[in-house]
């Protein structure tokens, strides 16, 4: 038999809030027997961290070279929305992540999408209808409905954004929210219609709404939106309602740390080690229904290796009784993937991102350090020889949206608090459809800075003083299969150059990638223009 060996040290059982010193045997990746018994082995064994909801195309890395980071951290499964890649290739590209996911011993649980494209008011490569999601969950065996973002269609009954929730409540599988700042009688009605969880709080009092109707938490602690400090508060008092999530992660920072990283810090603030775990093994699998052991006789050997139980310091990962990760490295190797994609729009001319206006005063978009939100400025306009260009003074910096599916005019506005003295930065991760989004002092830089995403078919690019540096992404234009430490070196690179260039934000590149994500206020850009994320509907740069 496979995976057969006996494990000593002290038993963290999360299930009965006790430890104990004991073995643990394992036969073909199965607990088989666990025996309370005097061991000299002072090590602890517990469950192994869950991260409830990630996209794992934000760390740019496809499904197999995630796992090789993430497992060093004592993470043995994800509840994973595959959005991302379905906003380019639909269906297919689920099923791309399913089939890489399955190449190395790691869990992954992917959801149906239920928001493809995320709105009406943008370009994307495919559409995901309520069928699609019927034939994911029937043929593909998925766990879950996938984070439903059209909050304002659930709010107003639409009929099609209704039918996919009723596909998944009549199978009887999770729908999982999205709805940023709703409160009293709107998070009730939004939760009446079977939306069980909600990881976009970002204030204490909407989470606690969120709770008082019935849902669960998801405490998010990504590369841009971090939202740990304002709502750990809750996981005393609502321990079985509360669970851990990254949502977005970039290479460099998933080298660092995982949910691991949130386990350190509630344990700090003096949490109760049970109730912490229990968001960080117990809920996701409870929730979701995962096949994840957690430390009972009979189940899945899922566990990991500490040394203490102050900083859970992760000396060991397990996943079906297989040995994943050791003193700091994955034992996954890396795999062989095809490169998909959907790609056809060509490079650009700087004049393709001159804009004019009438007015005197502009809307410009407020980025927020670790927050996805956005708030609305006006700022007055600044022209040269009658065309808009960015405030260097001011800070208020020229952005473009370029359609990466067809060739289209660059969509413009211009943004406040990416601090960027010169040049320009750009990026084909772009929530949610993925089209480029770049962001610069002048025209000339923003379009060298597109156009190197152009050639590469993907990626993230910066420009300054006649140079370039890129990062390619082939896959679907947003993942790459070279290592993930290599990757997440690459990255660090660059994202270091956009802080040299003045940007003081955490994760300039993260935050730039969600200035397309239309359905998260205030304002936002597509493709096809500004957008008023809280009256949902185009509005217009000059006021």
């Amino acid at each position: 038999m496979k995976n057969d060996f006996k494990l000593s040290g002290n038993i963290v059982d999360v299930i009965n809030k006790r430890i104990y010193p004991g073995s643990i045997e394992v036969s073909d990746g199965i607990i088989k027997k666990i025996t309370e018994e005097l061991t000299e082995n002072e090590q602890y064994i517990l469950p192994g961290f869950i991260d409830s909801h990630v996209h794992i195309e934000s760390s740019m890395l496809i499904p197999s070279e995630f796992a090789k980071l993430a497992v060093v951290h004592g993470t043995v499964a994800t509840v994973s929305d595959p959005h991302e890649i379905a906003n380019v290739l639909g269906i297919e590209g689920i099923r791309y992540m399913i089939e890489s996911g399955k190449k190395v011993p790691f869990k992954f649980y992917f959801g149906a999408s239920s928001c493809v494209p995320a709105t009406i008011f943008e370009t994307a490569g495919a559409e995901i209808t309520a069928n699609d999601i019927k034939e994911l969950f029937t043929k593909d065996g998925l766990h879950y409905m996938s984070e439903m973002m059209n909050f304002p269609g659930v709010l107003h009954r639409d009929p099609a954004v209704m039918e996919k929730i009723k596909v998944a409540k009549e199978l009887g599988k999770p729908i999982d929210g999205h709805a940023p700042g709703l409160k009293g009688k709107d998070a009730e009605k939004y939760i009446s219609a079977g939306i069980t969880t909600d990881h976009e709080c970002y204030m204490l009092d909407e989470a606690l709404d969120k709770l008082k109707y019935g849902m669960k938490i998801l405490i998010r602690e990504g590369s841009a939106a971090k939202n740990y400090e304002t709502l750990h508060t809750l996981i005393p008092e609502y321990t079985d309602k509360v669970m851990f999530c990254s949502d977005d992660k970039h290479p460099n920072d998933l080298v660092e740390g995982h949910i691991n990283e949130l386990v350190k810090r509630s344990l700090k603030y003096g949490y109760d080690l049970f109730e912490v775990l229990k968001c960080a093994c117990v809920n996701p699998v409870e929730h979701y229904k995962l096949d994840v052991g957690l430390l009972r006789e009979g189940d899945q050997a899922d566990f990991i290796v500490a040394d203490n139980l102050d900083s859970i310091n992760v000396k060991k990962t397990y996943i079906n009784g297989q040995l994943v990760a050791e003193d700091g490295k994955p034992l996954i190797h890396s795999v062989s993937a095809d490169v998909v994609n959907n790609f056809h729009t060509s490079k650009k001319v700087h004049e393709d991102f001159e804009v004019k206006c009438n007015g005197n005063k502009i809307r410009v978009i407020e980025a927020l350090d670790g927050q996805l939100i956005t708030n609305e400025l006006t700022f007055p306009a600044k022209r040269d020889n009658g065309l808009l260009v960015s405030d260097i003074n001011n800070d208020v910096l020229k952005l473009a949206v370029v359609n990466r599916y067809k060739n289209e005019k660059p969509s413009v506005a211009f943004i406040k608090n990416f601090g960027l003295k010169k040049g320009a930065i750009a990026s084909c991760v772009a929530h949610d459809s993925h089209n480029i989004v770049t962001v610069g002092v002048n025209d000339e830089d923003l379009c060298e800075a597109v156009n190197a995403i152009v050639e590469h078919k993907g990626g993230i690019s910066i420009v300054y003083d006649g140079r370039k540096e890129v990062l390619p992404l082939p896959i679907a234009g947003i993942m790459t299969n070279v290592d993930g430490y290599k990757v997440a070196e690459s990255y660090a690179k660059i994202d270091k150059l956009a802080k040299e260039l003045g940007s003081k934000l955490h994760a300039p590149y993260m935050t730039l990638s969600f200035m397309a994500l239309l359905v998260i206020p205030a304002l936002k850009l597509s493709d096809k223009g500004l957008f008023d994320g809280n009256k949902f509907e185009f509005t217009e740069l000059c006021c």
